[in-house]
C-alpha cells in the first residue's frame, strides 16, 4: 500500500504498476502474511493458504532463479527456460545422503529420497513426473537418471547405456512444437533395477503411443522428428549421395510446418551424439546404416505425388528413390501405393485408388515404417540394458509421459494422451487425498475432511464403465462399414446425459467434448476409426514380405504374423493394456511426485505468466495438496518400527513407549497422533533424526569416554609396569657393577694368597718328586737288568744263533739288503755281556714273525730292538746305534714308496696282498695298550690345505657339537693315540664296540708296533701280541644255530688277522649290528678329526668310504657334517640300503687304482655286454642298462642271473646289490681254500617271469631273447618234455627261423644238435630226428605260408609260456602258519603268469591257485590277498618275519614268507593288470534306480559286461556296464561291483563261489546290520548318502512359500554337482572342478537363504589320513560365506570335535575369518587347485616392473591393499600408497584390481566381465599373472625412495619416454639419451659404436625422424659429461629430469574419438593428479584439460570409454574407442577417489 487517500487505496504490485482500489472492495484485498513476503521453500509453511499466496510464492522464487519448491514430499518444478548452474557434480554429492528438507529444494533431493528409501525399506520406488508439454518433464527425468547413475558409484557401462538411451529416444521421439522445442511425442516408463548394495544392475523401458501423424503432417511452426534434420545435417556427404539425400527443404514431410531450423539446437552435433549413443547401445554399423536407409526411404516417400484416378509419378521419380532403400521392386511399390486388393469369395479383386486415397496409403506406409522402426529401436535398447530380474533386485521407476494437451484441433492422439493424464491425476489424487484421509479415519482419530477434485467420473466415462467411449470406438472399428459418423452418433446417444460429456452442437459438427480435470477439450472425430484400426492394407503387407531388407521385414514381424492369423488389435486397446500395466506397476511402488509447471507460453526466461500458472495450479490440485500436507501427518510408523528406531529417545519407563517418546521430543501435541496400529507425526523426519543423532552423539561420547578411560588405565598400568622393570633393571645394573668391583677385589686378594700357597706347595712337590723319581729309576733299572740277564741266559746257545743266521740268509733276495742285516747283527753283538741272552731269544721270535710278514715289518722289529736295547749300551755304542736307526728309518720310507708303486702296477695279486698294499702300514699282530708316542714319530706330514684342519663348521651340524651332546664321559671328537676303554655312544650291549676300536686303531695307526714297544715293557707287548686274535669273517655269512655267539667270542685263529679280515670284522659288525653303526662312524670320524698324519688320515677316509658304501648311518648321525667326504666317498655314499656281504676283490682294486669296475653280462643270443658297476649298483640298474643298450622295450620279467659252477640263481630286477652276489661267490670260493679273485662267477640276462597278458608280438627284441633262451634251455635239458613230437616241432620251427624254407640235411642236422638235448639224441638216433625234423619243417603251416621269422619265434615263446609255467616263475621259501592241512609245512611258493602254487621241488605240487583266465572251475581261484607285517623280535631275523594272508572263495592261508613284499608286489601287479584288462564284474549289492536312466539297475550276483568306451571315468568311481541278464546298460559305481581278474568269461560255478564270498563278507560284520536294524526305518538325513535329494533338508526353506519352489529347484540343481564332485554320481564328460564348484556355491552366493542348506549337505568323509572331497568342499565353503547364527555354533562345534581330520583346523580358521563378511563370487581356480592338492596354503607370484618376482602367501580374507602393504614391507618401500596390483591375461590387457576387494574376488571378477562372451567356460583355464605397478604418482619425488625409483619409477617411466608421450627440447633429449646409454653399458666405452643401433632405446620415437646424425653424436658427449656416476645414480638423474615435466607420472592412452568434431580423430588422453588432459599426439599440444571436479560421469564398455564433463544438462561428452578401456576407467577411478579422500 503506497498511499491512502480518502476512499481510494493506491497500491503498487510486484511489477511496479500502480493500482487504485476503493475501500468498498475489502474482500478483494487482504493483508499479506509475513511468510508470503519473501517466499518459503516448503509451501506447507505458508501462512496464507490461498491461490494468491501459492502463486506469489512460486513467482517470487522464480524471479530469484529458484525453480524448485516443496509441498511436503511433492516437488514443484518451474521450467526456467535457461541453463542454471545447479546441476554440477558438486551438487550431486552435496545432496547425496541428505534427508529431504535439510537442503534447499532440488530434484536431486527427490532422487536421493527414492534411492535412500529403496535401500532402507527394501521396497520399489517410483517417481511420477507430470505437467504440460514444455514444462520440463524430459529434462527432469534425465537429471534423475544421471543422479542415480552417479550415486550408484560403479561407473559401469550399463549406467552409461541407460543414459545414452535418452539421445536416441529423443531424436526419434521428440520434435519441436509451438510450446516446446524438445517436446516428447511419446511416453516412456524407465525402470532402473539395483542390487541390494544399491548398484545399478540393469534397466527396462516401456514406450507409450508415439505420435505417428507427425511423420507426415506438422502444424505451423512445428518440425518433424529431430532425427530427420540431424540425419540431413550431420551425415557425411558421400553417404548422403548414396541415399540421394540433400537438405531439409527438399522434402515435403519436413516442410509442412514451414520450420526446418530449431533455435538453440545444433543438428550436426546432435547427429554426432546420436551416432555415439548408438555405438554405446551396441548398434552395429550395419544396423545403423539400415536405419538411415529406412529414414531416407520415408523422406523420399513424402515426395511421391499422385494425380487423377491413375498413378502418375512426379518430382523426378521419387518412387525409385524409395524402392532402393526399402529393397523392393519398383513395380511392386507402384502397385501397392496405387491399388487396393480385396478378397472375395471366389477371387482376389484389385481396385485402383484415387489420388487422395493413394496419398493416404503413402502416408500410412510412411507412418507404419517409422512407428515400427521406433518400436524396434526401443526393443534393441532394452536388449542392451535389460537382463533377467532376480529376487533381490530393487527398482526405481521414472514416468515421463506426455502432458495434458488441448489444441485448436484435437484428434485421436489427444484423446489417448488426456486419458493417460486422467489416470495419472487419479493416481496422484488417490495417494495424496483418498488413501491418506481413509487411513486417518481407519486409525480412529479426528480428522477434518478436505475436499478435492476427483476425476474418477472422467475415467469411468472414457474407459471404465460399460459402453465407455474407448469401447465404443473399438466396437465401431471392428465393423467393416463403420465410419466416424456412426461412431460419433453412438457416443452421443450413450453419453448425452453425462455432465462431463459435451455432445456435438449440430449433426454436421464431427466433434464431441469432455470436461477433463485440466479443462474441457473438444475432439475432432475425423480419422478416429482409421487411426484406431492402425492397419495396413494387404498390398502393403505383401510388399513388405517381398522386400529384401532384413530390417524392414523384422520391424513388421508382428504385423506379418497377425496378417497370417487375421487378427489385429486396435490402437486404443493396445494403449489401454499398456496403461493398465503401467498403473499396476506404479501401485506396487512407493510414489514420489514431481509437478512441472510452464511459466509462459513464449518459452522466455524470467517471465512468469500468472494466469497460465494459476490455471496449472488449479487443475493439478496444488492448493488442496498443500492443505492436506499441512494439516496431515506425512510421517507414519507402526508401533514396533517406531519403537525400534527411536527407542533411545525414551526418557521414562511408561508402558506406552511411543506416546512417551513423542511427549519427550515433540513439544506441540498437535504435531503427532496415536492411531490404532500406527503413530502419525507431523514434524519433519529431519527433526526426529536430529534428535536421534543428538542421542547417538551422547551415547558415542559416553562410549568413547569409557573407551578412552579404559585405554588410559591400560596405558597407565603399562607405564607403571615399564617403570617398575626399568627401575629394577637400573638397580640391578648398578648392583652388578658394585658386585663386579667386589669380586675383582676378592680375586686380587685370593690371588695373592693362592700365589703364596702355590709357592710353598711347589717347593714341597719338587722335593717329593726328586726322591720319588730316584726310587723309581732305581727300581726300573733293577727290573731291566733282571730281564736282560734272563734273556741272555736263554739266548747264549749256539743253535739259536745259527738258526737266526739261516733265517737271514733265506731273505737275501728281499728288499732288505744283507749289509743292513749285518749292521743289525753287529749291533746285537755290540751288546756283549751287557745284554742278556733273553733279548736275543725274543728278537729271534720277532724276526721270525717279520719274515712271515714282509721286509717292512722286519725293519719295524729291527728298529724296535735297537731302541729297546739302547739303554744298556755304552755312550759310543749308543751314538752308533742312533746313526744306524736313522739309516733304517730312511730305508723304511723307501720300502714304503716301493711297496705302493708295486701295488699300483701289480695286476695278478691276491686280495690280502692288495689290501696290505692299500693299508701297507698294518701289523700282523694286534693288541697292546696304546701309550703316547715319541714326539719325533708323532709328527707326520700334515697337509696345510687339508680340510681336516678346519674346525669352523656350523654349530648346528658340526661333529664337535654332536660329540659334546652324545659322547659318553670325557670323550672328545679329536684324534687320540690311546686305547678307548669305553664306547663313545651309549649302548645297552657294549661287548663288541671296543673290538671295533682295536681293529680301527690297527688299520689307522702307522708304525703301530713301534709306538707300542717304545712305551711299554717287553713282557706286556708280547702278552698282548699273543692274546689278540679274532674270529674268521666268513663265519658271519653262515647261519648258526647259536644266535647269541657274537663276533670275537667264537674259536680264535691260529694266525694273525689279515687286513681284509680286519675290514671284514669292522664291516661285518656294521651289517649284523645296526645298533652300533653310529659307534663305528663316530670312532672313524674321531680318528679323522685333527689327524696330523696325512697317510693315516687318507687311509681313514678310505675306510669311511667303504663303510658308507655298505651300510648307512642312522638319522641321528645323518645331520653331522663330515669334512671333504664327497671327495673321498662320492662313489659310495649313494647307497643307503642294507647289504648282506662285504667287500670283494674288485672293489679293493677299484679303491687302489681308482678305475671303474666293469662286469660282463651274457645275453641269450650269445652276446656279452660290458657294464660299469659300483658298490651301489643293483640288478634293476644293470637290467635297465642292458635294455637301453639292446633297445629292449618289453623289460618286464627279465632278470639278472649269476652262475657259480653248476649253480645259478636269480638276482631279479629289483634292489639286489650285484656286488653282494659276487662277494658271496668269492666267499664261497674262499671257504673252499681257493683264491677269491679266481672265483668263476658269471652274470647272465634271462627271462624269469611272464605276465598273464604277455604279447609276443609287442617287442621283437624281447621275443628273440626269450626264444634264444628257450632253445638253449632245451639243448641243456633245462626245459624238458615227455613227448618226442614236441622236440621235433620246436626243432622244425628253429630250422625255419634259421634257414627259412631252404632244405638241407646238413642244416637240419646242425639244428638238431643246436636245440635238442644230447640225452634225447642218444635215446633216438640222430638220423631219425633229422628225418622227423625235415618232415615237420616241410609240413609246417609257417613254411607253406612263408610267415615272418618273428611270428614263428612268437609261437615258440607262447608255447613255452604255456608248457613250462613253472620254469618261468618266482620262487619264495614259505612256512605254513595256519590254513588247510598240507603234506608239509615247509615248501616253496612259485608265482607265475597262471597263478601261484605250493611246491616241494619242481616235480611235486601241493596246491595250485590260478587266476580265472580259462574258467577252470575245479581249481580254487585267487581273488584276494592281504599282507600283514609282524615286527621280528630281534634284528637277526631280518625279513623272514613277514606274514602273507591269502584268501580264496573257500579257504584262507597264512604263510610266513621270505621276501614277502616281492611276492605280494608281483601278485598285486598281476591282479591289478588283469582287472584293468578285464571286462567282467560281479555285482556285490542290489541297485534299484528305475527313476534314473543314467544308472544301471541290477541284483546282487549279476554278471556285468564292462563297456570301455570312455563315457565314464573309472578314476571318478564309475564305469559303464551291461547287465548280462537284462541286457540293459548304464553307469554303475565301482564300489558296487567286483571286477574279476580274468580275460574271459568265468564259469557259473565260479560266479556262485564269488556270490558266496560276497555273502560271507556281508555277514562278517553283524554289528553293522544290528545297528541298522535298531535304527528302524527312519532315514538318517545327517549321514552321507549317494541318493539324490529332491527336497531341501531345512524345514525353514520348506515352510517359506517364497523360497519353497526355489529351494526345491536349488536342491535338485545343487545336490547333483555335489554328488559329481564327490564322485557319487557318474558324469559322461570330464567336468573341471571349477565348473562344479560354481554350480554348488553360485546359487547360495546369490540367495543368502540357501547358505545353511549348503552347510547341511556338505557332510565330509571321515578319512583321517587324506583330505576327502567332502572336506575340500567344506574348506571352500568356509572361505565363501558363514552359516546363519543358528547353524554357526553347530558348525564350529562340528569342526572342533574333529581335530584329527586334516582340514578341520583350516576350515575353522577360514570360518572365523568370514563371520563378519562374505564373498560374492564362487571359489577361484587357484583355491580349487590348491585344495585338490591337499594344500590349504596359497601362494601368488607377483611381478615387478624391473623384471623381478617375489612369492607371497595369500588367504581368503586377504585384500589387495593388504597384499600391497606386505609387498611394500618386504621390499622396504617408504610407503605402500599409490601402488596397485593388476592382472594380465592372455590378451595382454592389464586389469587393475580394486584395493578394498578381497584377493580371490578380484582375480575372479575380471575374468567374469572381461571374457563375458565366452559364457564363463573359458575362465576356468585362463592364464594370468599379477603385476605390481605405481598407479598414483601424487607424491613421487625421485631420490626420496631409492628402492621405489629403481624397482618401479624408472622401469615404468622409460617406456613412456621412448614412445614419445612427453613434450621436450632437443637438449633434454640428448642429456636423457646419455643417461639411458649409461644405464645400458655402464662404463663400457667400447659400446659407443653401437649408439646408432641403440637409438630406439635411447631417444623417443618421434625424435628419431627429426634429429640429424650430428645430434646422435652428442649423446656420447652427454655420456662423457656424466662420468663418475653409477647406473643407479643415472636412473635417479633421469627421473629427476623428467619429474619437472607436467606430464611426469601420467597414464597415457591413445584413443580414437568420434564424439567431438573439434578434436582430431586420434587423440591422446593423459590422466594425472591434475586431471584428464586431451593431447594432440602429433603436436603434443594440450587441447583441453578437465579437472577431476568437473568430471560428472565416466564408464567403459567392451571397446569404448565414455566421459562426461561439466553440467549434467548440457555437458560435454567424449566417447573414445580403445582396447584399454578397463584400464583407463580403473586409473581414472583411482585418481578421482584419491582426490576426494584428500
Amino acid at each position: 500500500v503506497k498511499v491512502t487517500d480518502g476512499k481510494l487505496l493506491r497500491l503498487v504490485d510486484d511489477e511496479g504498476k500502480e493500482l487504485c482500489v476503493s475501500e468498498g472492495q475489502p474482500n478483494s484485498i487482504q493483508a499479506m502474511h509475513p511468510t508470503s513476503v519473501e517466499g518459503v521453500d516448503d509451501m506447507i509453511k505458508l501462512g496464507d493458504l490461498t491461490e494468491a499466496g501459492v502463486l506469489r510464492n512460486l513467482m517470487i522464487r522464480h524471479k530469484q532463479g529458484i525453480i524448485y519448491t516443496y509441498i511436503g514430499s511433492v516437488l514443484v518444478a518451474v521450467n526456467p527456460y535457461q541453463l542454471l548452474p545447479i546441476y554440477t557434480a558438486e551438487q550431486v554429492w552435496q545432496y547425496h545422503g541428505r534427508r529431504l528438507g535439510e537442503l534447499p529444494p532440488h530434484v536431486f533431493a527427490i532422487a536421493d529420497s527414492c534411492y535412500y528409501n529403496m535401500l532402507r525399506k527394501q521396497c520399489n520406488q517410483c517417481c511420477i513426473i507430470s505437467g504440460e508439454s514444455g514444462a520440463g518433464k524430459t529434462e527432469t527425468t534425465k537429471l534423475i537418471l544421471q543422479f542415480l547413475a552417479a550415486v550408484s558409484g560403479q561407473h559401469s557401462w550399463i549406467e552409461q547405456q541407460i543414459l545414452q538411451a535418452n539421445p536416441v529416444l529423443e531424436a526419434f521421439g521428440n520434435a519441436k512444437t509451438i510450446r516446446n522445442d524438445n517436446s516428447s511425442r511419446f511416453g516412456k516408463y524407465v525402470e532402473i533395477f539395483f542390487n541390494k548394495e544399491g548398484v545399478i544392475e540393469f534397466a527396462h523401458m516401456e514406450q507409450y503411443l508415439l505420435e505417428k501423424s507427425r511423420v507426415c503432417h506438422q502444424a505451423p511452426q512445428e518440425r518433424n522428428y529431430h532425427i530427420f534434420y540431424c540425419l540431413l545435417s550431420g551425415m557425411a556427404e558421400d553417404q548422403k549421395r548414396i541415399l540421394l539425400l540433400g537438405n531439409a527443404t527438399q522434402f515435403k514431410y519436413l516442410t509442412e510446418g514451414d520450420c526446418v531450423v530449431c533455435e538453440g539446437q545444433d543438428d550436426v552435433n546432435e547427429f554426432t551424439r546420436i551416432r555415439t549413443a548408438l555405438k554405446v547401445l551396441t548398434f552395429t554399423e550395419k544396423e545403423c546404416w539400415e536405419i538411415f536407409k529406412l529414414l531416407a526411404a520415408i523422406l523420399h516417400m513424402g515426395n511421391i505425388g499422385f494425380e487423377g484416378e491413375v498413378r502418375h509419378v512426379v518430382l523426378n521419380d521419387f518412387h525409385v528413390h524409395v524402392s532402393a532403400p526399402c529393397q523392393v521392386e519398383r513395380s511392386a511399390l507402384d502397385t501397392s501405393l496405387t491399388c487396393r486388393s480385396f478378397m472375395t469369395s471366389r477371387e482376389r479383386v484389385t481396385k485402383p485408388l484415387s489420388s487422395e486415397q493413394a496419398t493416404d496409403c503413402r502416408d500410412a506406409l510412411a507412418k507404419a515404417i517409422y512407428s515400427r522402426l521406433f518400436v524396434w529401436i526401443f526393443g534393441k535398447i532394452n536388449s542392451a540394458i535389460h537382463k533377467s530380474q532376480t529376487r533381490t533386485s530393487l527398482s526405481i521407476g521414472l514416468l515421463d509421459i506426455f502432458g495434458f494437451e488441448n489444441f485448436i484441433k484435437n484428434s485421436f492422439e489427444q484423446l489417448c494422451i488426456n486419458y493417460a493424464n486422467e489416470h495419472l491425476q487419479q493416481f496422484f489424487v488417490a495417494h495424496i487425498f483418498k488413501l491418506e484421509q481413509e487411513e486417518y479415519l481407519k486409525e480412529g482419530f479426528t480428522w477434518n475432511h478436505i475436499t478435492y477434485t476427483d476425476n474418477q467420473c472422467t475415467l469411468d466415462l472414457l474407459a471404465l464403465k460399460p459402453l465407455n467411449i474407448l469401447a465404443l470406438i473399438d466396437e465401431e472399428s471392428h465393423f467393416p462399414k463403420g465410419t466416424d459418423t456412426t461412431m460419433l452418433n453412438k457416443i452421443n446417444q450413450v453419453h448425452n446425459n453425462s455432465k462431463i460429456f459435451l455432445s456435438s452442437k449440430s449433426s454436421h459438427n464431427m466433434a464431441f467434448g469432455i470436461r477433463h480435470f485440466a479443462g474441457a477439450v473438444h475432439y475432432d472425430c475425423n480419422g478416429f476409426l482409421e487411426k484406431n484400426r492402425d492397419a495396413l492394407s494387404l498390398d502393403i503387407i505383401t510388399l513388405i514380405q517381398k522386400s529384401s531388407s532384413k530390417l524392414l521385414r523384422q520391424i513388421f514381424e508382428v504385423e506379418l504374423r497377425a496378417c497370417m492369423a487375421k487378427h489385429l488389435s486396435t490402437l486404443s486397446s493396445q494403449f489401454r493394456q499398456s496403461l493398465d500395466s503401467l498403473m499396476k506397476a506404479l501401485s506396487l511402488c512407493q510414489p514420489f511426485f514431481i509437478r512441472c509447471f510452464k511459466p509462459n507460453e513464449t518459452k522466455l526466461s524470467m517471465t512468469f505468466d500468472r494466469k497460465l500458472c494459476m490455471q496449472q495450479l488449479r487443475y493439478s490440485g496444488m492448493l488442496e495438496t498443500i492443505k492436506i500436507r499441512k494439516s496431515g501427518y506425512p510421517i507414519r510408523h507402526r508401533f514396533t518400527e517406531f519403537l525400534e528406531r527411536y527407542r533411545v529417545l525414551l526418557k521414562t519407563t511408561d508402558s506406552d513407549c511411543c506416546d512417551a517418546i513423542c511427549r519427550a521430543v515433540i513439544q506441540d501435541k498437535n504435531d503427532w497422533k496415536i492411531g490404532k496400529t500406527k503413530i502419525f507425526v507431523k514434524v519433519p523426519v529431519a527433526f526426529l533424526e536430529r534428535e536421534l543423532s543428538r542421542k547417538a552423539l551422547i551415547i558415542l561420547r559416553v562410549m568413547l569416554g569409557h573407551k578412552d578411560r579404559k585405554t588410559f588405565l591400560k596405558k597407565r598400568s603399562a607405564a607403571l609396569t615399564v617403570q617398575k622393570y626399568w627401575r629394577g633393571h637400573r638397580d640391578r645394573k648398578e648392583f652388578g657393577k658394585l658386585r663386579q668391583g667386589l669380586v675383582r677385589l676378592q680375586a686380587v686378594m685370593h690371588a695373592r694368597q693362592d700365589c703364596l700357597e702355590y709357592r710353598h706347595r711347589r717347593t714341597a712337590a719338587i722335593t717329593l718328586q726328586t726322591h720319588t723319581r730316584g726310587y723309581l729309576a732305581r727300581k726300573d733299572l733293577k727290573h731291566k737288568r733282571d730281564a736282560i740277564i734272563l734273556m741272555q741266559a736263554h739266548t747264549r746257545d749256539l743253535p739259536a744263533r745259527k738258526q737266526l743266521e739261516d733265517d737271514v740268509h733265506s731273505f737275501q733276495q728281499t728288499s732288505l739288503t744283507f749289509p743292513h742285516l749285518l749292521v743289525w747283527d753287529r749291533q746285537l753283538n755290540m751288546l756283549g755281556n751287557s745284554v742278556s741272552h733273553l733279548v736275543y731269544g725274543v728278537s729271534r721270535v720277532f724276526v721270525h714273525e717279520a719274515i712271515k710278514a714282509s721286509p717292512l715289518v722286519l725293519i719295524f722289529y729291527l728298529n724296535f730292538f735297537l731302541v729297546v736295547c739302547q739303554d744298556f749300551l755304552p755312550e759310543p755304542e749308543r751314538q752308533a746305534q742312533e746313526f744306524t736307526s736313522q739309516e733304517l728309518q730312511k730305508r723304511l720310507e723307501e720300502v714304503l714308496s716301493q711297496s705302493q708303486e708295486a701295488a699300483a702296477n701289480s695286476v695278478d695279486t691276491t686280495d690280502e696282498e692288495m689290501v696290505t698294499s692299500v693299508f701297507n702300514f698294518l701289523s700282523k699282530t694286534g693288541g697292546g695298550q696304546e701309550a703316547p708316542a715319541p714326539k719325533d714319530l708323532d709328527e707326520g706330514t700334515p697337509d696345510s690345505n687339508d680340510e681336516n684342519n678346519e674346525e669352523e663348521e656350523e654349530d648346528e651340524i658340526s661333529f664337535s657339537k654332536f660329540s659334546a651332546l652324545h659322547f659318553q664321559g670325557s670323550a672328545t671328537h679329536m684324534h687320540i693315540q690311546q686305547r678307548l676303554w669305553r664306547p663313545l655312544l651309549y649302548h645297552e650291549d657294549e661287548r663288541d664296540t671296543l673290538i671295533i676300536w682295536l681293529n680301527l686303531i690297527v688299520i689307522n695307526a702307522q708304525y703301530y708296533c713301534y709306538y707300542c714297544c717304545c712305551n711299554q715293557s717287553v713282557t706286556t707287548y708280547i702278552e698282548r701280541f699273543i692274546v689278540l686274535q679274532c674270529v674268521e669273517p666268513s663265519s658271519l655269512l653262515e647261519d648258526k644255530e647259536e644266535d647269541d655267539i657274537l663276533i670275537g667270542e667264537g674259536p680264535t685263529l691260529d694266525r694273525p688277522m689279515t687286513a681284509l679280515e680286519k675290514l671284514h670284522t669292522i664291516v661285518g659288525y656294521g651289517i649284523v649290528r645296526p645298533d652300533i653303526r653310529d659307534e663305528i662312524y663316530c670312532q672313524i670320524c674321531k680318528q679323522l678329526t685333527n689327524n696330523k698324519n696325512k697317510n693315516s688320515s687318507n687311509q681313514g677316509w678310505i675306510l669311511l668310504s667303504i663303510c658308507l658304501g655298505i651300510f648307512p648311518p642312522t638319522k641321528l648321525l645323518n645331520k653331522v657334517r663330515i669334512h671333504s667326504i664327497l671327495f673321498y666317498s662320492i662313489l659310495f655314499y649313494s647307497i643307503l640300503f642294507y647289504s648282506v656281504f662285504v667287500l670283494f676283490f674288485s672293489v679293493m682294486l677299484h679303491l687302489e687304482t681308482k678305475e671303474p669296475i666293469k662286469v660282463a653280462v651274457a645275453l641269450m643270443d650269445g652276446r656279452d655286454l660290458s657294464l660299469e658297476v659300483d658298490s651301489a649298483s643293483t640288478s634293476a640298474e644293470l637290467c635297465s642298462d642292458i635294455a637301453q643298450k639292446t633297445n629292449l622295450c618289453d623289460t618286464f620279467g627279465f632278470s639278472l642271473y649269476i652262475t657259480l659252477y653248476d649253480k645259478m640263481w636269480s638276482l631279479g630286477s629289483g634292489g639286489e646289490h650285484v656286488l653282494d652276489a659276487i662277494s658271496q661267490c668269492e666267499q664261497e670260493e674262499r671257504r673252499q681254500g681257493k683264491e677269491e679273485q679266481s672265483a668263476p662267477w658269471k652274470l647272465s640276462f634271462r627271462k624269469e617271469l611272464f605276465t598273464p597278458w604277455h604279447d609276443c608280438t609287442f617287442d621283437h627284441i624281447s621275443t628273440d631273447l626269450i626264444y634264444r633262451q628257450i632253445i638253449c634251455g632245451i639243448k641243456s635239458g633245462e626245459y624238458q618234455s615227455d613227448k618226442e613230437d614236441e622236440y621235433v616241432q620246436l626243432a622244425a620251427k628253429h630250422y625255419y627261423v634259421q634257414y627259412g624254407t631252404k632244405r638241407s640235411s646238413e642244416m637240419v642236422r646242425s639244428v638238431v644238435r643246436e636245440c635238442i638235448n644230447l640225452t634225447v639224441i642218444e635215446s633216438k638216433s640222430e638220423a631219425m630226428l633229422v628225418q622227423l625234423v625235415s618232415l615237420a619243417h616241410e609240413q609246417g603251416p609257417y613254411t607253406k605260408s612263408e610267415e615272418n621269422a618273428n611270428t614263428v619265434k612268437a609261437d615258440v615263446v607262447g608255447y613255452a609260456c604255456q608248457k613250462w609255467p613253472l620254469y618261468f616263475s618266482k620262487f619264495f621259501m614259505a612256512h605254513m602258519i595256519s590254513g588247510p592241512s598240507l603234506p608239509q609245512d615247509q615248501f616253496v611258493v612259485a608265482v607265475n603268469w597262471s597263478g601261484l602254487s605250493f611246491q616241494e621241488g619242481k616235480d611235486r605240487t601241493f596246491l595250485q591257485l590260478t587266476y580265472p583266465k580259462h574258467a577252470i572251475s575245479m581249481m580254487p581261484m585267487l581273488t584276494f590277498f592281504q599282507l600283514c607285517l609282524f615286527v621280528p623280535p630281534s634284528a637277526s631275523e631280518g625279513r623272514l618275519g613277514e606274514v602273507v594272508c591269502i584268501t580264496t572263495p573257500r579257504d584262507e592261508y597264512k604263510l610266513k614268507v621270505a621276501k614277502a613284499h616281492a611276492m605280494v608286489e608281483i601278485l598285486n601287479m598281476f591282479l591289478v593288470g588283469l582287472k584293468e584288462r578285464s571286462v567282467y564284474a560281479v555285482v556285490q549289492q542290489d541297485i534299484n534306480r528305475p527313476d534314473d536312466a543314467t544308472l544301471l539297475s541290477c541284483r546282487k550276483g549279476d554278471l556285468i559286461y564292462i563297456i570301455k568306451d570312455g563315457e565314464y571315468s573309472p578314476k571318478e568311481g564309475w564305469m559303464k556296464g551291461q547287465n548280462e541278464k537284462t541286457g540293459q546298460s548304464g553307469a554303475i559305481s565301482t564300489d558296487a561291483i567286483m571286477i574279476l581278474p580274468t580275460l574271459s568269461r568265468p564259469s557259473d560255478e565260479i560266479l556262485m563261489c564269488l556270490c558266496g564270498l560276497s555273502h560271507a563278507t556281508s555277514h562278517r560284520e553283524p554289528g553293522t546290520a544290528g545297528r541298522q536294524a535298531r535304527a528302524g526305518g527312519r532315514e538318517k538325513l545327517w549321514m552321507r548318502s549317494k541318493e539324490l535329494l529332491k527336497q531341501p533338508l531345512l524345514k525353514s526353506l520348506q515352510n517359506e512359500s517364497d523360497l519353497s519352489q526355489l529351494a526345491c529347484q536349488f536342491s535338485l540343481n545343487f545336490a547333483l554337482p555335489i554328488l559329481k564332485y564327490m564322485g557319487d554320481y557318474p558324469t559322461k564328460t570330464v567336468r573341471t572342478p571349477i565348473e562344479l564348484t560354481d554350480q554348488i556355491f553360485g546359487p547360495a552366493l546369490q540367495y543368502p537363504a540357501l547358505r545353511d542348506e549348503v552347510y547341511s549337505k556338505l557332510e565330509p568323509d571321515r578319512d583321517i589320513h587324506f583330505p576327502s572331497r567332502g572336506w575340500q568342499l567344506l574348506w571352500l565353503c568356509c572361505g565363501l560365506f558363514p552359516p546363519s547364527q543358528i547353524l554357526l555354533t553347530h558348525a564350529q562345534r562340528f569342526l572342533q570335535s574333529r581335530p584329527r581330520d586334516p582340514l578341520s583346523a583350516a576350515c575353522l580358521q577360514r570360518l572365523q575369518a568370514m563371520i563378519n563378511c562374505f564373498r560374492t563370487m564362487p571359489p577361484h581356480q587357484v583355491e580349487v587347485d590348491a585344495i585338490q592338492q591337499n594344500s590349504s596354503q596359497i601362494f601368488h607370484k607377483v611381478h615387478f616392473p624391473n623384471d623381478t618376482t617375489e612369492i607371497f602367501e595369500v588367504n581368503t580374507t586377504t585384500r589387495i591393499c593388504d597384499l600391497c602393504r606386505n609387498i611394500a614391507k618386504n621390499l622396504m618401500l617408504s610407503s605402500s600408497n599409490g601402488y596397485g596390483l593388476f592382472v594380465k591375461t592372455t590378451n595382454k590387457v592389464p586389469i587393475f584390481l580394486d584395493q578394498n576387494i578381497k584377493m580371490f574376488f578380484s582375480l575372479k571378477f575380471p575374468f567374469e566381465t572381461e571374457i563375458h562372451h565366452f559364457q564363463r567356460a573359458p575362465t576356468y583355464g585362463v592364464q594370468y599373472r599379477n603385476d605390481l605397478n605405481m598407479k598414483l604418482w601424487f607424491n613421487v619425488l625421485p631420490g626420496k625412495d631409492l628402492t621405489a625409483d629403481l624397482t618401479f619409477h624408472f622401469p615404468q617411466e622409460v617406456p613412456k619416454y621412448l614412445r614419445g608421450y612427453h613434450s621436450m627440447s632437443k637438449e633434454e633429449v640428448i642429456s636423457l639419451g646419455g643417461l639411458l646409454f649409461r644405464v645400458k653399458v655402464d662404463t663400457d666405452r667400447t659400446q659407443f659404436v653401437m649408439i646408432p643401433k641403440m637409438l630406439k632405446d635411447l631417444v623417443p620415437a618421434d625424435q628419431l625422424r627429426i634429429m640429424s646424425p650430428e645430434d646422435w653424436k652428442k649423446v656420447s658427449h652427454a655420456y662423457n659429461k656424466q662420468a663418475g656416476i653409477t647406473v643407479d645414480e643415472a636412473k635417479v638423474s633421469f627421473l629427476k629430469t623428467i619429474s619437472q615435466w607436467p606430464t611426469f607420472g601420467c597414464a597415457f592412452f591413445e584413443v580414437k574419438q568420434t564424439s567431438d568434431r573439434s578434436y582430431p580423430s586420434i587423440i591422446m588422453i593423459s590422466i594425472s593428479k591434475q586431471g584428464v588432459s586431451i593431447i594432440d599426439p602429433k603436436t603434443k599440444e594440450v587441447l583441453d584439460m578437465h579437472p577431476f571436479s568437473k568430471i560428472t560421469n565416466w564408464s567403459s564398455g567392451s571397446t569404448y570409454f565414455h566421459l562426461n564433463v561439466g553440467n549434467l544438462v548440457k555437458g560435454n561428452t567424449l566417447l573414445c574407442e580403445t582396447s584399454l578401456v578397463r584400464t583407463t576407467q580403473q586409473i581414472l577411478n583411482t585418481n578421482i577417489n584419491f582426490t576426494i579422500d584428500e
